[in-house]
């Protein structure tokens, strides 16, 4: 019995550990995402600058974006890929119908990153298809996946699912209403 207990708390702590674990690598992926598509604003003003400033300051973009993607933000999608897996195996997640709903806007982020990451190959060879405006809009995208994934992780109800659903959309519209307050009190 003694040892059926010491398993069990075993598999407990293992469990509390992976959670933490990819709270934590969650919370360091948005953090780069959020950050990347900061710095390719940035970059996509300076690339309008005249020079010398221009090429000081896209050099400067360059260096952080390519820093903080391979060290924060690829190293982090992948652990939280990976640990949560793990959780999901672990756990029997794939049996509830909330997780498939959270694999979906999990999938959707990576579609968002790989996005991310084929705006930074096009920035490296200074190419700027995309207004600073239009960049701020994609940089709501990563909220309202955030937003999402908790809501369905700490709710997982389907009644639930529907209300996440319209937040999810009402946020959306405060998120582009806020772009459009900035860029008018910007323009002002």
């Amino acid at each position: 019995m003694h040892i059926a207990f010491i398993f069990a708390h075993i598999i407990t702590m293992t469990y509390l550990y992976l959670k933490a674990l990819h709270i934590i690598f969650v919370v360091t992926w948005f953090a780069g995402l959020f950050y990347m598509v900061r710095l390719f604003i940035y970059a996509t003003e300076a690339s309008q600058k005249v020079e010398p400033e221009k090429s000081i300051l896209l050099k400067q973009m360059l260096l952080m974006q390519g820093r903080l993607w391979y060290i924060i933000a690829w190293p982090s999608a992948i652990i939280t890929l990976a640990v949560g897996t793990w959780l999901a195996i672990e756990s029997a997640f794939w049996t509830m119908p909330w997780f498939h709903l959270k694999v979906l806007f999990v999938l959707g982020l990576f579609l968002y990153h790989f996005i991310c990451q084929k705006l930074y190959n096009q920035m490296k060879r200074e190419i700027f298809k995309y207004s600073s405006t239009q960049l701020r809009i994609w940089n709501e995208v990563a909220t309202l996946f955030l937003f999402a994934i908790v809501f369905i992780v700490v709710l997982k109800s389907t009644l639930n699912w529907i209300w996440g659903v319209v937040g999810i959309i009402l946020i959306g519209i405060l998120l582009m209403l806020g772009i459009k307050i900035y860029k008018k009190l910007r323009n002002d």
